[in-house]
């Protein structure tokens, strides 16, 4: 597996913990520290069939700070994923990728994991 995860949220820590406790092993990649380019957030939101407002982190400073709610609507796509990719804390965390090939975003990591 591989988890995406940015070091000072409480929610990734919770999903590094459950992980933790049922003996999974993971590769770990700090969004901060390394930002999804805009092909991989192409990749991953056609592969999810999420819609694109889900990889946002909603409750983020620069979501809000930029009026993002207002704006993310009229994007188109591609302008979605670039604005994502400038920025790791625009994107909605955490994201997890099964060995299997699934990936889960945000609240759905947690759901899953329960589910092993």
């Amino acid at each position: 597996m591989k988890l995406i995860c940015y070091k000072k949220c409480t929610t990734c820590k919770g999903v590094e913990k459950m992980l933790e406790e049922k003996g999974i092993s993971y590769d770990y990649r700090d969004i901060k520290e390394d930002n999804p380019k805009s092909g991989e957030l192409k990749s991953w939101h056609e592969k999810t069939g999420l819609p694109i407002k889900r990889f946002f982190n909603t409750s983020g400073k620069i979501y809000r700070e930029n009026n993002l709610k207002d704006k993310v609507n009229d994007m188109s796509l591609d302008e979605a994923y670039d604005l994502l990719s400038t920025d790791g804390m625009l994107v909605k965390r955490p994201i997890l990728f099964t060995d299997e090939g699934e990936i889960f975003v945000g609240p759905d990591v947690k759901k899953y994991i329960e589910s092993l």
